[in-house]
């Protein structure tokens, strides 16, 4: 008689990428706190200062860690090299969008945007990478659509900023999953990319309205954080996107917008609509659906491995 194979073993999310992902979206939910800090600064020219000194801060992370090597490799590669390509691109339209709604009172559409940005996640790990959507995953995402139209009908003025967030930081991450390169090499490649144009921008704004860079103590200071501040949690994110399922990786992500939508109606003082309220409502039983029934499964896993 044969002996019948062993039930396999549930799979178990990677600690590690975990670990990474809850903290690039803590990291994330605080960057409304520290760009209102330079609510007088252009635009363009904090995000150019965002790439200028992130990429110092990662020339010296690539050398103290001795992943020059792996850095020239990634460079050799053509696939590797278009795949950052359009991932600076993306990651550049997402912080403009970001940094000007947080300039211009616009927060709750941005924590809206990263509300929204799970669920295009979900759906881009479908559509894209041939992932698994259940029920509750196609309820979540039917609830976000038309909690979307809900506010594109009664709010519709910053619903842009929601989608263009959310859309540009999906893509984002599904390049940076698939592209063969390193998180911390990705980075650096990336922010290298976007350093000439960073470059340029900052000539001209210097002969045209002027830099804030200098003018200030404080704001020289922050401006040179921004580089830590940028950094950081995109280096966690990048190793979290390797390591986790892409739908996982989209359900950690209400965190930071969690903590931008409470200070948007605290710190901020942002009016929130009814049309806000509902699609809000909408999206957050979208996200408890889906939280609840993939614990309910995992417990289901355990139980019967």
């Amino acid at each position: 008689m044969a002996r019948a194979d062993p039930p396999a073993a549930p799979e178990r999310l990677d600690r590690t990428g975990l670990i990474q992902g809850l903290g690039a979206y803590a990291l994330w939910g605080v960057l409304p706190l520290f760009f209102w800090l330079l609510s007088g600064v252009d635009a363009g020219e904090v995000v150019a200062m965002r790439v200028l000194w992130s990429l110092g801060l990662l020339a010296v992370v690539t050398l103290a860690l001795r992943r020059a090597p792996a850095l020239i490799a990634a460079l050799r590669s053509r696939r590797a090299m278009a795949l950052l390509a359009a991932s600076s691109a993306l990651i550049s339209i997402n912080w403009l969008v970001f940094i000007w709604a947080i300039q211009h009172h616009h927060v709750l559409e941005s924590s809206l945007g990263y509300f929204l940005n799970p669920l295009v996640n979900v759906l881009l790990g479908v559509v894209l990478l041939r992932e698994r959507l259940g029920w509750p995953q196609m309820v979540a995402v039917a609830l976000a659509v038309a909690g979307v139209a809900v506010l594109a009908y009664g709010a519709g003025q910053g619903i842009w900023i929601s989608l263009a967030l959310a859309f540009s930081f999906g893509f984002y991450g599904l390049v940076r999953k698939v592209a063969p390169v390193g998180a911390l090499e990705g980075l650096a490649i990336e922010t290298a990319i976007l350093t000439p144009f960073a470059a340029i921008y900052l000539v001209w704004l210097s002969g045209a309205a002027g830099l804030s860079f200098g003018a200030e103590p404080g704001v020289t200071a922050t401006l040179i954080a921004s580089g830590v501040i940028t950094a950081t949690p995109l280096l966690l994110f990048a190793g979290a996107a390797r390591r986790l399922p892409y739908s996982t990786l989209g359900l950690l992500q209400y965190i930071a917008p969690t903590m931008g939508f409470i200070s948007a109606i605290t710190f901020f003082g942002e009016a929130m609509t009814a049309a806000h309220a509902i699609c809000f409502a909408l999206i957050w039983t979208g996200l408890a659906i889906v939280a609840i029934h993939g614990t309910i499964t995992a417990r289901r896993r355990r139980v019967t491995a």
